[in-house]
């Protein structure tokens, strides 16, 4: 059997740590430019530099993402980028545009180059197009099912890998190839800049009859026609892996470190399970279901893996997401006195319930006794979220690990 590489999103060189600390083989990450999540915190070269040696100094893999589609302006910078990547060494380069993979070949012929998902690559031609010019790795397209994912594995060399989405937001565009949000708002989605129009809600309008909206009704409460479930497959990893998927990748590297957490670790433990055995995999099921739905998500679909998506792969009534649980930050170590140091994230009080989150997949359940502020004065609740606070839980805590919420 293959070996299965989890890979996690980061958004900053916090959640780079979480999703290491909570079971990541890879990480992906974008710098300040080039990548295509402008919104993203994304890292600066300082952060950068950290994550990788973190990463490094764990057995861990570091990608950075560069999959901008380039105009002539971006490959003076791009060339430029990539000589600062050069001695950060990364393990690996996520590009789409052939004029970039050209230079990235040119200056860092010594970084594997990954085919990003924004390249489309549906056959097993482009792979091996792509494998000829020096590629390691593809990322396939979003709209690729199971059973064509299997065809290109049977197709390809073996030293070609596969990585595919397993988990997170689907786009409406073909493989995130979209052109609405440049439309409406002028902001480009292939140079990292997306407004994401497609969770907006909307009407139509009939062409003599300008202003008059007619809204598109799926029921009383509205319809959002291109707002599409998350994707979710953790129920079948063995299908991934019989198709032959060498990476599993999760979205979303604009999310935050709880749900990187709370995915990273729901994964490692279906996989390690696998690993076991089928029986093993199968007998935690009702486990990875009700980890998975702990953090944000919007619904669940397998969106193209089983055949062409339909109406049950969309949300019409609503575009906000499905919370159960609230962030409260994450152990940054202990005072003189032993307590928790925190930046907290969300408000919580004294004589709350507090859950911690434990890499190996368990959750402990503590009470707040106490909390001070860094000048060492009581609070009954922390409600400034960033504030630095020290929290008496009247038990030591591990450095990096997670405490969440569950909210009523």
């Amino acid at each position: 059997m293959r070996k299965t590489e989890l890979l996690i999103p980061a958004s900053s060189l916090e959640v780079l740590k979480t999703a290491v600390i909570y079971g990541a083989d890879a990480v992906y990450i974008g710098g300040e430019m080039y990548g295509l999540r402008a919104k993203a915190k994304n890292f600066s070269k300082e952060d950068m530099r950290e994550g990788i040696d973190f990463a490094h100094a764990h057995g861990k893999k570091v990608y950075v993402t560069a999959n901008i589609v380039a105009h002539n302006m971006d490959l003076k910078g791009v060339r430029a980028y990539f000589k600062e990547l050069k001695e950060m060494k990364p393990d690996g380069l996520i590009i789409s545009d052939p004029g970039v993979f050209q230079i990235a070949k040119e200056e860092v012929p010594e970084i594997d180059v990954h085919i990003s998902t924004q390249a489309n690559s549906t056959n097993y031609m482009t792979y091996n197009f792509w494998h000829q010019q020096g590629a390691t790795r593809v990322v396939a397209a979003r709209e690729l099912s199971l059973a064509e994912l299997k065809d290109i594995r049977e197709h390809i060399p073996d030293d070609l890998e596969i990585e595919a989405f397993v988990h997170g937001a689907m786009c409406i565009s073909y493989s995130g190839r979209c052109l609405l949000s440049n439309y409406f708002t002028g902001r480009n989605a292939n140079h990292g800049a997306c407004t994401h129009p497609c969770r907006w809600k909307y009407a139509v309008m009939e062409e003599s009859r300008p202003g008059e909206y007619l809204p598109v009704y799926e029921n009383e409460r509205g319809t959002y026609i291109f707002n599409s479930k998350d994707l979710c497959m953790v129920e079948y990893i063995p299908e991934l892996v019989e198709a032959g998927v060498d990476s599993f990748k999760i979205e979303g590297r604009m999310k935050t470190a709880l749900y990187v957490a709370t995915v990273a670790r729901t994964y490692r433990k279906a996989l390690d399970d696998y690993a076991i055995s089928e029986e093993c995999y199968r007998e935690h099921m009702d486990y990875y279901h009700s980890e998975i739905s702990k953090c944000t998500y919007r619904q669940f679909t397998t969106g193209f893996y089983f055949g062409k998506t339909d109406e049950s792969s969309q949300i019409y009534n609503s575009n906000t997401y499905e919370k159960e649980y609230t962030y409260i930050g994450i152990v940054q170590g202990t005072n003189e006195k032993g307590w928790i140091a925190l930046e907290q994230k969300n408000k919580f009080s004294v004589g709350e319930t507090i859950e911690i989150m434990i890499p190996n997949g368990e959750n402990e359940q503590v009470e707040v006794y106490a909390i001070e502020d860094e000048e060492g004065n009581p609070m009954k609740s922390a409600p400034h979220p960033k504030q630095k606070i020290y929290v008496d839980f009247g038990r030591d805590i591990p450095e990096g690990y997670l405490l969440r919420r569950k909210e009523d």
